[in-house]
């Protein structure tokens, strides 16, 4: 079954013969059924009917559609400080892309600043995420730190933290467990992280950001939620993102919880992490060439 895009089936209610109420009633389906949320779309509708716009100007509906997401939607560049520490947090629920986007991010800074990354592997409930860390770090050359599964993610992450220093490094990427089957556990673990990291806030760069899969969904919002009110998030990632009818997660997320996009990931390979464009990101959503 095809997965149409939300600049598709735009193109599709304009060109039926409809009352102005229909098409506004229609417009709200089509903007929730693309991930923008309920309380975003009624929203973005109830500023269309305020400007009196008509059903049959498209051209209009478009162009105030684009200027109001453009508005809604905030951006953040994840630039390092060189002159300190940086440390990032990155979080997300298990099976979103984490680890692969830690790897990605390291890639990215390496080619950017020539900087290497000390990746934690903070996932200490996960065996695997370890493992696959690890695997990451030889191919980039980089080093990770990391003791036995069911070892204490905080203290993982401040050796990494001290290591960086020791070894002249700029960058420490740490991976976390994302147990969403145990809120509860999640919420204090990471808090405990978070108080771990802030309390060295006056000598290190400290940014959250979360990892969301770009085909869950609404469930991204709900993810990113939680997390923004356990720790609060300095950005996103939006992982997984081959599909424009799947994007439009990003205008509720930045609309509703205040978060900026940061990155947004393409493919598979290290190269495939590409800092998010909004005016592109706006213009392949309504499908505006």
């Amino acid at each position: 079954m095809p997965v149409f895009s939300l600049g598709s089936k735009l193109k599709a209610l304009f060109s039926k013969s409809e009352s102005l109420d229909n098409f506004y009633d229609d417009l709200e389906d089509v903007l929730i059924e693309s991930d923008i949320g309920v309380q975003t779309s009624m929203e973005l509708i109830s500023i269309l009917k305020d400007k009196k716009i008509k059903s049959k100007d498209e051209n209009s509906v478009i162009k105030e559609l684009k200027d109001i997401i453009s508005r809604y939607i905030k951006t953040w560049d994840m630039e390092l400080e060189q002159e300190k520490l940086n440390v990032f947090l990155v979080l997300g629920v298990n099976g979103v892309g984490k680890t692969t986007t830690i790897a990605k991010l390291a890639s990215y800074y390496k080619k950017k600043y020539s900087a290497e990354s000390v990746l934690a592997a903070g996932d200490t409930f996960r065996a695997a995420a370890i493992d696959q860390l690890v695997f990451h770090g030889e191919k980039l050359g980089m080093k990770v730190i990391k003791q036995k599964p069911g070892a204490d993610p905080g203290a993982v992450i401040y050796d990494s933290i001290a290591n960086a220093k020791a070894a002249g490094k700029n960058i420490v990427i740490a991976d976390t467990a994302g147990r969403m089957h145990n809120k509860a556990n999640l919420v204090r673990e990471l808090q405990k992280i978070d108080k771990i990291v802030a309390s060295k806030a006056g000598e290190v760069n400290y940014r959250k950001v979360i990892v969301i899969d770009a085909t869950t969904g609404q469930n991204g919002l709900r993810q990113a939620e939680i997390f923004h009110e356990a720790v609060g998030i300095d950005g996103v990632i939006l992982a997984k993102y081959d599909s424009m009818s799947k994007g439009g997660i990003v205008v509720p997320v930045s609309r509703e919880l205040g978060i900026p996009i940061a990155f947004i990931g393409i493919g598979e390979k290290y190269e495939d992490l590409i800092p998010f464009d909004k005016e592109n990101y706006v213009n392949k959503l309504l499908d505006i060439c």
